[in-house]
């Protein structure tokens, strides 16, 4: 019985959220951060792979915990909406997506300097980390392994975050909004694809 409070049961009917679909919203997800990490390598004088760990560690941690907090809060609400979970999903998904996409055609290289220290990074994890927790809520009304996801979700972030910083650092900031508008993208089509297959269209 504990174990089902960390991997959901498989229910019928529900779209099932295999390694494929895991990593793809992973990587939708860690281009907030990317981009923020992308601003971290940019303001270095010289890159600093002790920094860009820091980063990554920071961004990881938090882009792997908050789903889970977002999958409990699905779970205590998911008996009341059983009948439009898979709207709920779709809509959260498109909603995220787009907003990514907004931000990434808005701003310009926030909190573009290199300090790691402890206030900033935790400022930044939890700002970028606000879409991880409503991915989590839809992990509640799908079939997915919680740990799995969350596991891999905070791998792949720490990764790029890295390769952000030494990108940055390298290449300046051309590929910052480019990412953010590819993870916006994947977002929004997984939550169609969501949604066409509960339809029975796929």
């Amino acid at each position: 019985q504990a174990k089902s409070l960390f991997v959901c049961k498989v229910k019928k009917g529900k779209f099932k959220m295999g390694i494929t679909e895991i990593l793809l919203i992973g990587i939708g997800l860690a281009m907030d951060a990317f981009a923020v990490s992308v601003c971290k390598g940019l303001s270095m004088k010289k890159m600093s792979w002790k920094k860009a760990i820091v980063v990554g560690v920071y961004f990881g941690i938090f882009q792997a915990l908050m789903p889970v907090i977002g999958y409990f809060l699905g779970i205590t609400f998911e008996s009341l909406v059983t009948k439009i979970d898979h709207w709920i999903a779709f809509g959260l998904l498109v909603f995220i997506g787009g907003n990514i996409l907004k931000e990434a055609f808005d701003k310009d290289c926030e909190n573009c300097n290199d300090s790691v220290d402890f206030k900033t990074m935790l400022i930044l994890a939890i700002a970028t980390s606000i879409d991880a927790l409503a991915i989590g809520i839809t992990f509640a009304f799908l079939n997915v392994n919680l740990p799995l996801a969350t596991a891999m979700i905070g791998i792949i972030t720490f990764a790029l975050c890295v390769i952000g910083v030494k990108i940055g650092n390298k290449f300046g900031d051309k590929y910052e909004h480019k990412a953010e508008i590819v993870g916006g993208l994947i977002l929004i089509l997984m939550g169609v694809k969501i949604l066409l297959e509960h339809l029975g269209i796929l």
